[in-house]
């Protein structure tokens, strides 16, 4: 699936394009309570790698993993072959800066 540019709104240059990522922070979509735990965890791991369970041992919902793709929050990392249905993702530049971090 293609992310299409977006037109920059107030403050910025004529002319410029927007990351589908940098566009929903400047509209000041913020992660919704579960999306944000989800992100949060993979401030402590390699690589910023999110988790695939919550801190209960439940399966994180796929809903909440295809919102912060959606999002450009996080994005798919590598295939798991013995479950492909899982998303194994990491967490994005703008996962880190809609977090208030920097990307190590």
């Amino acid at each position: 699936m293609a992310k299409s540019p977006h037109r920059a709104g107030k403050g910025a240059s004529p002319g410029s394009v927007l990351s589908h990522s940098e566009a929903t922070i400047a509209a000041g979509v913020r992660p919704t309570e579960p999306q944000r735990r989800y992100l949060e965890r993979g401030l402590t791991e390699p690589g910023g790698k999110l988790p695939l369970f919550d801190r209960e041992g439940r399966e994180v919902p796929r809903k909440t993993i295809e919102a912060c793709i959606a999002n450009g929050w996080a994005e798919s990392w590598i295939a798991n072959p013995i479950k492909p249905d899982w998303l194994v993702c990491r967490l994005t530049t703008a996962g880190y800066h809609i977090l208030g971090k920097e990307p190590p």
